[in-house]
């Protein structure tokens, strides 16, 4: 069962643990978004493979948002042929966020439910 409130906060705490931990080195941002998985596991418990589900929806939320955003100032800036390239990066943004969400929030949030639970 998804937890839409704590998938809204593990989205935003996804977005500023990867940016304060992605000061720290090249490795910071997947370590914000490790941590922003536990933080959802924690607060869905229930086990293991529910942490794991709800962190992994709120990684791929984020992904979406940033596909859509990159469409969006795309074409701001640079009319049909900014939507365009705007457009090739979002796809490119969606695979590879939801592929990393699935892998880095999921394995914090299996571990956060499994505490948890």
């Amino acid at each position: 069962m998804v937890n839409w409130g704590a998938v809204i906060v593990g989205f935003i705490l996804s977005i500023i643990l990867s940016a304060v931990f992605g000061f720290a080195g090249p490795f910071g941002v997947y370590i914000g978004l490790f941590v922003a998985g536990l933080i959802v596991g924690l607060m869905v418990g229930d086990g293991a493979l529910n942490g794991m589900w709800n962190a992994a929806i709120a990684g791929a939320f984020g992904g979406i948002v940033l596909a859509i955003l990159a469409v969006i100032l795309g074409t701001l800036f640079a009319g049909v042929a900014g939507f365009l390239a705007g457009l090739a990066t979002g796809v490119i943004l969606i695979v590879v966020s939801i592929i990393q969400s699935l892998i880095l929030m999921g394995i914090g949030g299996a571990i956060g439910g499994a505490l948890k639970g």
